[in-house]
Formats: C-alpha cells, structure tokens, sequence
C-alpha cells in the first residue's frame, strides 16, 4: 500500500465475494482481491456494504472492537475458525451521519461485527487486519435508487482517507445452482453481467435501469447481493473515471464473479480461467448463507 495525499481520493470498489471458501483459497478472484488492497493507498478506515447485512434500518457498526461473524451453514470447522481481528472506529459514524444527511443513520454498538461479506474479501485485500473495519447495512425498505443516491454521498469519505467497498454478487440465484458448470455462467446470467458491465464501465446511471432487463428475475431473485453494486454506481456518477473491472467470472451457473474499482488500477496476469473455491458438498447451497 501507497500513502494518500490530501489531493487524492481514496479509490473504491465493488468485490464480488461469492462463496465463503474463497476465504481460505488461493485462485484467481482472491489474488485480484489481495493485488486491489496492494494498489490503494494506506486507509484510514474500510467502510464496507456487505450484502449480508440487510435489514429493516440505514445503520453503521459503532464497536470498537467488531467481532467475526459466522453468518452460514454447512461450512467445515476451518471457515468457522477464521478471525478478522480488525478494531473498529466508532467515531466514524459522526462523519457518515454528516456526509448522508438529511438520511437518517443509527448506530449499532453491540448487534453485529464484521460479517462473511466483509471478512472472506478483506482477508486477502488488507491480511494484516489493522486497519479500522465498519459496516453500513443494507435497507431493505428502500428502493433501489435510495442505494445509489446513498452512495454518491459517501464521496465525502473518500476525500478524507476511507475506502470504501461494496460486497455482493451482481447475478446470485442459489437456487438455480449447477453443479457441473464450476466457473461457468448460464446464459441468462453471463447477458445480465454483461449488461451490468457496460453499465457501470459507461454510464453507471443505467444501473438502476437493470431492473427492466428480461434476465432480471433469474440474476437478482433476491436484492440484497445486488444492491452493494448501487453504492459503487453511486460513487461513480460523482467520479471522472469510469470503473474498471478487477476481476470477472462465474461460479456454479448462477453466481457472478464480477468485481470492479474506481480510482485504481490492478493489471493481473490471470487468464480469465479458473474457478473460485468449491461449495461444500450435500448441503443445498441455498440453505448456506453464501
């Protein structure tokens, strides 16, 4: 990592997590995701949307000590074991709370922590775990344009050395999960990522048009692994650069390995080929939280 000068702003990114063994993996996604916290300058905090915190409230971890959370099923002992000890910093919310407003914010001091959305990807991007980690949940009352225009606000942040990340998966059906097709997409699913791509590499606005997609239904059964792509379209509508692709991919037919960053550059050496980390067999993947 690099040191941020006050003319800088802090880069950005939206990570495709997938699933939870990439925690413990080596391939292809995890080392795009370690050469992304290599590129950026030193943080000052990491705030994280992490599709696994979606509930009925616009709110950010206030701990000063998050714990790991373990937010799945089926998984073996080993990913139950993982601890991202990062601290938290309580005193960012002030800060959150003044670049949202009029948008209100609540504090969670002792309910959540750092979940699997957050922690699989930052324990490749920033391994040491020093770097204070807070969480801003998803609301899941609000529509789709409340994310982005929630987003575009946390521009502020950036100028003042937190990066911030989004974690989810743009196509994410666990229900449609096949298990022959290890890093390939359906057709659905590889037009739909596609679409996403073009948006959010052109003119991020059309994000929010991807609900009228004929695919819509099958790639996003479910918001919650979605939404996270709003904040980076949010923060990139704010920026003079188009977002770059990090890393894309699929995983299982229906998950979408696609990542993206604003403000950085990660030229990798990867093919384009290779699988993420293998689901743990007899579990119903959509019985798992992933």
């Amino acid at each position: 990592m690099t040191s941020q000068t006050e003319s800088e702003l802090m880069p950005a990114a939206f990570i495709g997590h997938g699933n939870p063994m990439n925690a413990l993996a080596d391939n292809r996604y995890t080392r795009a995701w370690h050469a992304f916290g290599a590129a950026v300058p030193r943080p000052r905090a990491i705030l994280v949307i992490s599709a696994h915190w979606y509930i009925n409230a616009t709110a950010v971890t206030t701990m000063v000590r998050p714990r790991t959370i373990h937010d799945f099923y089926g998984f073996p002992q080993d990913l139950f074991d993982v601890q991202y000890p990062a601290p938290g910093l309580p005193d960012l919310y002030d800060e959150i709370a003044a670049a949202v407003q009029p948008t209100w914010v609540g504090r969670d001091a002792d309910s959540w922590g750092i979940d699997h959305g957050t922690w699989s990807v930052l324990v490749h991007a920033f391994p040491q775990a020093d770097i204070p980690v807070v969480q801003l949940s998803i609301n899941a009352d609000k529509p789709l344009d409340y994310h982005v225009e929630l987003g575009a606000r946390l521009a502020a942040l950036r100028r003042s050395g937190v990066l911030v990340v989004a974690s989810g998966n743009i196509v994410h059906n666990l229900r449609s999960i096949d298990w022959s097709q290890p890093d390939g997409g359906y057709d659905w699913a590889d037009r739909f990522d596609r679409a996403a791509a073009e948006a959010i590499r052109t003119d991020p606005e059309q994000v929010l048009r991807l609900d009228a997609s004929a695919d819509w239904s099958k790639a996003v059964p479910t918001p919650d692994h979605f939404i996270p792509l709003l904040y980076l379209a949010g923060l990139a509508m704010g920026d003079d650069q188009p977002a770059d692709v990090l890393v894309d991919g699929y995983a299982y037919g229906s998950l979408s390995m696609s990542s993206y960053t604003l403000g950085v550059s990660c030229p990798s050496s990867e093919d384009g080929a290779g699988p993420g980390a293998p689901l743990p067999e007899g579990v119903p993947a959509d019985g798992t939280n992933l």
